[in-house]
């Protein structure tokens, strides 16, 4: 049996190549360490990203296959265009991001992954977002969150952590969001990790791990923070009307409706 190697007590110790990951479990790097904010920033400038249980050391991960968003390629169906384009609902940035962090530890997602969201790591990317290296996208209705995800941008990559929605097409929106921002900032992709059906849907594309470290180490090279996003905020139609249309699908087959 092959194990990974241990990480060191200084949250500064250099992480071993991501290229150096298991073929099993797929992706996993190393064990252990810490979750202060140079390690996590480390990691993901190194191409890595914390995933595990509580109760379970900490597992540091680069999967063989990673899924990735084109910034402007979140899928957007006519249907549920029309279904939102009168809309009410309002997008916001950075301006409840612990709310955002909650709701994704504790909204029950059948067959998701979200109980790794420990309270180890809500303190530790709480951290972050003070820093500035976390960001919250959130979708309201009024005073009420019916949606939203939250990443890290070290650099100019942004990594997609996880998302939730209390209302239908809540998540959706905030991803759709997430891309407008990016879009703005001039950063053409996003990475969402782990693939799953889901996202396969909403556009994500499956890149092999050279071509994602390829990509994105080079974009997180000077691992700084990004600015606030709290000056950004639109609403639902805007949104919509500003988000490009995909008129295929990624597949090259019509849009459904």
């Amino acid at each position: 049996m092959i194990y990974p190697p241990l990480l060191g007590p200084d949250p500064n110790t250099p992480f071993p190549p991501a290229q150096s990951a298991l073929a099993e479990p797929d992706g996993l790097v190393c064990v252990g360490g810490d979750l202060a904010p140079q390690r996590l920033v480390n990691a993901y400038a190194s191409g890595l990203f914390p995933w595990f249980n509580e109760g379970q050391p900490i597992l540091w991960w680069s999967p063989s296959k990673r899924m990735v968003f084109r910034s402007d390629g979140v899928h957007l169906s006519k249907r549920f265009r029309r279904q939102f384009r009168l809309s009410d609902w309002e997008i916001r940035y950075d301006t409840d991001f612990e709310a955002v962090l909650a709701q994704c530890a504790e909204i029950p997602r059948g067959g998701d992954h979200g109980t790794w969201i420990t309270s180890a790591m809500r303190r530790a990317y709480g951290h972050l977002h003070e820093l500035g290296y976390a960001h919250s996208v959130e979708v309201w209705s009024r005073q009420r969150l019916v949606g939203g995800l939250y990443g890290v941008s070290v650099g100019t990559a942004f990594h997609a952590e996880s998302m939730f929605s209390a209302e239908s097409g809540g998540s959706k929106l905030a991803m759709a969001a997430l891309g407008q921002q990016l879009m703005r900032l001039g950063w053409p992709w996003f990475d969402a990790q782990v693939e799953n059906d889901h996202l396969h849907r909403m556009g994500g594309e499956m890149w092999p791990r050279d071509r994602f470290l390829a990509t994105f180490l080079p974009r997180a090279a000077n691992r700084s923070p990004a600015p606030s996003w709290a000056a950004q905020q639109l609403s639902v139609p805007a949104l919509l009307a500003a988000y490009p249309q995909q008129a295929e699908r990624a597949n090259g087959g019509p849009e459904p409706e």
